[in-house]
């Protein structure tokens, strides 16, 4: 009986073990993913890919780099298999892939091939033994891109978080040194009704050596209005406009009032002219005009009314909206809201309307919550100036991304920019974002009081823009 006893035990145990394996795979949990939920790809461990990015309807030269493993091997032979995923390829007569011979040498498999149209290429390589056994070396994937988007460079940013001077959680150097640590390139500080929180966080890593854009931000929640606006990059904040003189904001917004026609059924007119009231300023500050979490229901009822949402779509007064929010997951089960954003914009799309988008947080817990480095927008801009990031959300050239639940990211925007985040995701991203874990994780012992640091933030400075160098052709 004993004996049965400790049978059953372990035949439950390892029915347990076996559940909890396949939960915690499908969470996630045993993936040696990045903070951002991304994983690099295996084969960019061993090898290098220069250039990764190149200019379309051109001929360029590849080098796929062995770094551990020597090649040729003595009477071993090679072969690479080519395939443009789009299937363009009229130019260099492609019908299907077939197997070419090869040869490496110091290690280094060359390649040249005219890169048709804007899409993905894929190269095969295999190594054949003297016994005629053909083993797999790898699958190296390369994207070609149209002048325009091949001069930009894609940059990840959240611009709506928050740190302890509003409702959050941690200091706001410690949020801008976590920011970094999950692959952030740029970022704004968006406190609840304060705007000082990102200029603390920008001063504490004043004419420190360091990658990462700080850019003032906050929150903005006008008097008597449901809607949330993030003002992002602006000279000087907006919630002291009407903190210090709310008789002047009522006025100004009833000069605007007495602008406006007849509203549609259901629209307060206040609260539109308000809205108006408020792009205006951010924007005559410089700052970018973020219509935030329009479905967001905090309870049982949407915080702003379907009418008014309608409307401000309609007339889209704003510089952008926030298309995919910081839900969490158990959130996003009860209400997927970024489901509903998702398909507004589409919808507004579809009746031939200009709608920029992004991607935020929304975090609140830099530790404690998985909507935290898995939710942001990619820019896709010359650099990292702040007027030439607002331009490029302005003008549509970014792309919403969120990984809810840690799990498949998903990129959204322009069909154009989504197939090609698709491959950043997978084969550019998650080696950018292992760069900027160590200056993040050091930013963040630095706001901690640990001043050491500096020196090691000197090595780590442009390891990032070295690395878009090199995997992009010249």
């Amino acid at each position: 009986m004993k004996k049965m006893y400790l049978n059953f035990i372990k035949a439950s145990f390892c029915l347990f073990l076996i559940f909890y394996c396949s939960l915690s795979y499908a969470q996630g949990l045993f993936t040696p993913a990045l903070p951002s939920g991304l994983k690099a790809y295996a084969p960019d461990r061993y090898f290098q890919v220069v250039p990764r990015i190149v200019p379309a309807d051109k001929e360029t030269t590849i080098q796929i780099i062995s770094r551990f493993e020597s090649f040729p091997k003595p009477l071993h032979t090679y072969r690479v298999t080519y395939t443009p995923v789009g299937r363009y390829a009229t130019q260099i007569g492609w019908t299907k892939a077939q197997a070419e011979e090869i040869i490496p040498q110091n290690n280094i498999f060359s390649i040249k091939k005219y890169f048709e149209a804007e899409q993905e290429h894929i190269f095969k390589l295999e190594e054949i033994t003297p016994d005629n056994k053909v083993k797999e070396i790898g699958s190296f994937h390369i994207y070609s891109l149209k002048p325009d988007l091949f001069a930009l460079r894609p940059y990840k940013g959240d611009f709506h978080m928050h740190s302890y001077r509003s409702d959050g959680r941690e200091s706001p150097g410690y949020v801008a040194g976590a920011c970094r640590r999950v692959g952030l390139d740029f970022m704004g500080l968006s406190d609840h009704r304060n705007y000082a929180g990102s200029l603390e966080a920008i001063k504490q890593f004043e004419g420190l050596p360091i990658d990462l854009r700080l850019y003032p931000a906050e929150e903005v929640h006008p008097p008597d209005n449901p809607v949330h606006f993030v003002s992002f990059g602006a000279k000087e904040g907006i919630t002291e406009l009407y903190r210090v003189n709310d008789k002047t904001y009522r006025e100004e917004v009833q000069n605007i009032m007495n602008t406006l026609g007849e509203m549609p059924y259901g629209v307060d007119k206040f609260q539109y002219a308000s809205c108006l009231w408020a792009f205006q300023k951010i924007r005559e500050r410089g700052g970018l005009g973020i219509f935030a979490h329009p479905y967001w229901r905090p309870g049982n009822t949407n915080y702003i009314s379907n009418a008014l949402v309608d409307y401000l779509y309609e007339t889209t007064i704003f510089d952008a909206v926030e298309l995919i929010s910081g839900f969490g997951w158990d959130e996003l089960q009860e209400v997927d809201v970024n489901n509903l954003q998702l398909v507004k914009y589409i919808e507004t799309k579809s009746k031939g309307k200009k709608v920029p988008i992004v991607g935020i947080s929304d975090s609140h817990s830099c530790e404690n919550h998985d909507m935290f480095g898995r939710y942001y927008t990619i820019c896709f801009s010359p650099s990292l100036e702040l007027n030439d990031l607002i331009h490029a959300i302005k003008e549509e050239n970014a792309v919403a991304v969120e990984a809810a639940g840690g799990q498949l990211p998903r990129p959204y925007g322009p069909y154009r920019l989504v197939a090609y985040t698709h491959f950043l995701l997978r084969y550019v991203l998650p080696l950018h974002d292992e760069m900027c874990f160590e200056e993040g994780r050091l930013m963040i012992e630095y706001a901690g009081g640990n001043k050491n640091v500096i020196e090691n933030l000197k090595l780590l400075k442009g390891q990032v823009q070295k690395y878009y160098d090199m995997i992009w052709a010249k």
